[in-house]
């Protein structure tokens, strides 16, 4: 019989509690719910014409429409969004802002070994290139490069840990004391704190203040403007919206989980619901009370895994392990709600500090991000080069979407750079099949990812045979 993990399915903390920890919490993501969130744009009406059009206003789109005015003043820039700017993805998830562009060194060696110094490169001078246009446009997103902890909940990941620590110029090894002094949980049995290579932000302040920077350069941004369709005219690319329509010499699509516009990408991603809760904020002595006194982030190390860190305010977001796909690649507002998942994460949170017995959840959220098979973004061009894409960032845009803008818009330039010879700007993922097929398939990955934690990290037949596909599920 295999033993229990650390976490697991069964909710093991008194349901009545966790649900009188929940009952109050808003259903509003918590970095939306902000006094400072702007004013609502105006819609796109009419016809009107543009040398770029960005279909998108989340990170990817932003990122995209930004950068295009600082390579060329000069052209005109018009992005589209069709709910408000930073409301989905870009402006509800946890906030961890890694510098990699491969979804960790083991994803990158799997899909692009020959080109990781490249990538690690480029990644790091792209994680510099955010630092300074936060700082250039003085956006307030709390950037915080404060490291993370990575921790082991279950033996066999204790020498994973050893081993990445001692590869890595940046990252030590902590047990006992030097473990507590992090982050002091009854399930941590070791961890590593990587100081290098990742920061914090306020997702939906990044976002705002993207879009700010973008207005200041000249870019146009109209909200709930919806494109339906989009069509080659002669030299042009025409966009069509509920009330209008954009001709635009070039198209950069950031719609990422959103079904694109060009129906032969539609098989490369699926919508997975991941959940978050936020705690009211905590006192200086809870917080001693669990060794976490610093500003850090912490992850633990399994597939099905966790993610947790702190606002300003001293809440903690806490998230992760839960990754669901609804039959039929659907994304709807309904879904952003999972009861059980919250109670999940809710008996989880309370396993791993419960000397915070009693403490209240402020917010509980949820929302889809694009899966790809490759667990990091693709990149390409169509429509004989007037039309690029980026999508697939699966949870790893904060970061990499500011890179799929430098690729699109390399794209659209018709240059030869170091981004766009990069396999994953000249290849795409395996396909997920479609429905009726999706749905039994990503639950029986599912199920073997969670089998594989429960048997010391050891993968099953099919996720054997997965990654000989060149499929993996290590990040």
């Amino acid at each position: 019989m295999i033993p229990p993990t650390a976490y697991g399915h069964d909710i093991r903390t008194d349901l009545r509690s966790i649900r009188e920890a929940l009952a109050s919490a808003s259903t509003t993501p918590f970095w939306l719910d902000d006094p400072a969130r702007p004013e609502p744009r105006a819609s796109l009406s009419g016809q009107m014409s543009t040398d770029l059009l960005v279909v998108g206003g989340g990170f990817a789109g932003l990122w995209t429409a930004v950068v295009a005015k600082e390579r060329q003043p000069d052209r005109r820039v018009v992005l589209v969004e069709g709910n408000r700017v930073g409301w989905a993805a870009s402006g509800r998830n946890g906030g961890f802002c890694e510098a990699s562009l491969t979804h960790g060194d083991e994803n990158g060696e799997l899909h692009f070994a020959d080109e990781m110094p490249v990538l690690m490169r480029l990644a790091d001078e792209n994680f510099s290139e955010i630092r300074r246009a936060i700082t250039r446009y003085g956006i307030d997103a709390e950037w915080e490069e404060t490291g993370v902890l990575t921790v082991a909940t279950e033996p066999h990941q204790i020498p994973w840990l050893r081993d990445a620590a001692a590869r890595s110029s940046t990252a030590t090894f902590l047990e006992g004391d030097e473990l507590r002094a992090r982050g002091n949980s009854p399930l941590y049995r070791a961890g590593m704190f990587e100081s290098a290579g990742s920061a914090y932000v306020h997702p939906a302040k990044l976002a705002w203040g993207l879009a700010s920077a973008a207005e200041s350069l000249g870019v146009e941004i109209y909200e709930q403007t919806r494109v339906t369709r989009l069509r080659a005219d002669g030299d042009l690319m025409v966009a069509q919206t509920a009330q209008g329509e954009v001709r635009a010499r070039r198209v950069a699509l950031a719609t990422n989980v959103f079904s694109s516009l060009l129906p032969e990408l539609r098989l490369f991603t699926v919508p997975i619901y991941d959940y978050v809760l936020m705690t009211e904020p905590l006192t200086s002595e809870q917080l001693a009370g669990i060794g976490w006194t610093q500003r850090h982030g912490i992850t633990d190390s399994s597939r099905e895994f966790h993610y947790y860190r702190k606002s300003a305010d001293n809440r903690i977001l806490f998230g992760g392990y839960d990754a669901v796909y609804h039959r039929g690649r659907r994304v709807a507002a309904a879904q952003d709600q999972r009861p059980e998942t919250f109670e999940r994460l809710a008996d989880h949170f309370s396993r791993t500090f419960p000397q915070l017995e009693g403490i209240r959840f402020s917010h509980k959220w949820g929302g889809a991000i694009d899966m790809c098979t490759q667990l990091v973004a693709f990149h390409g061009s169509a429509r004989r080069g007037r039309v690029a894409y980026s999508a697939g960032y699966t949870g790893l845009g904060v970061a990499a979407t500011r890179f799929g803008a430098e690729v699109m818009l390399d794209m659209l330039e018709g240059a030869d750079t170091e981004r766009t010879r990069l396999k994953m700007s000249r290849r795409l993922p395996v396909p997920i099949p479609p429905e009726p097929l999706a749905y039994p398939l990503i639950q029986m990955m599912r199920q073997a990812v969670a089998a594989s934690d429960r048997n010391g990290g050891k993968d099953g037949p099919l996720l054997k045979l997965a990654g000989a596909f060149g499929i993996g599920f290590d990040s």
